[in-house]
């Protein structure tokens, strides 16, 4: 998967799926599921570091997760969000953290905000770093938020994301990602920017969907969107097993003969 395939399923009206990743062995496993578009998302420091927020995740927390992701997988779109912090500052930052995200495997890098960051993008794209925008609710704004909120639903933010959409796309964006917003806010963004939009809380309209890896499988429970389904409850059977070689070991009846070596 490339970003030219990204753009082009949108002109075919083709769903695009994505999802997020942090090691190697669950990248492999996304892999293997068919999905070729995978997130190395700052929400690793809430669901892997399990901090309250993304904005303590570094710079070096996500190289070292972009390495081990892009190094586990052979046909998938690797993206990597910039942290909190790696891009605000300047577009020298912003190409220079980029750059390195690049260099440790990622094939693109994802920043959030609106027009404010048409100039960071112009500037990577300008040396060839591809960037998805990401629009809505920002995690890495959510202070300024006043939480984890639903965005666009009142007529002057709704017109606002509807134009830093418009402008991320003239600054070179390849996609966006539009999260926690109302489903006709997001079906008019689609249809008036010509880049695909993956959406997350924003209803079936945008071109393609993505949710966090943890809250899919249904291992994170410490906080559950309206919008996270669980297609599997792995905390559960996880905590089943555990329970089970505890009983086991307890009891003496593990290891039996057959996993000792004679």
């Amino acid at each position: 998967m490339t970003i030219l395939e990204v753009q082009q399923y949108k002109q075919d009206r083709k769903k695009l799926v994505a999802v997020t990743a942090y090691d190697a062995l669950f990248a492999r496993i996304v892999e293997q599921a068919g999905i070729r578009v995978i997130l190395v998302g700052d929400s690793l420091g809430v669901v892997v570091q399990g901090r309250p927020n993304t904005l303590s995740v570094t710079m070096e927390d996500m190289l070292y997760h972009t390495k081990l992701v892009a190094g586990a997988v052979q046909r998938s779109l690797v993206i990597a969000d910039m942290p909190f912090m790696s891009y605000q500052v300047s577009p020298e930052d912003a190409v220079r953290n980029a750059g390195r995200l690049l260099q440790a495997g990622a094939a693109a890098v994802k920043l959030e905000g609106g027009a404010v960051m048409a100039d960071r993008i112009k500037a990577m794209r300008s040396i060839g770093i591809p960037v998805m925008g990401h629009l809505g609710m920002t995690p890495q704004s959510v202070h300024a938020l006043g939480g984890y909120k639903v965005q666009g639903k009142i007529e002057d933010q709704a017109s606002r994301l509807l134009e830093d959409a418009k402008t991320l796309e003239a600054a070179g964006a390849f996609a966006l990602v539009l999260e926690a917003i109302p489903v006709d806010l997001a079906r008019k963004i689609t249809q008036t920017v010509s880049i695909a939009t993956i959406g997350i809380g924003a209803g079936p309209h945008c071109d393609g969907q993505v949710l966090v890896l943890y809250d899919l499988l249904g291992l994170f429970d410490g906080f559950a969107p309206k919008f996270v389904k669980s297609y599997a409850h792995l905390k559960a059977d996880t905590l089943q097993a555990l329970g089970r070689y505890k009983e086991e070991v307890e009891q003496g009846k593990f290891p039996s003969d057959s996993e000792s070596y004679h």
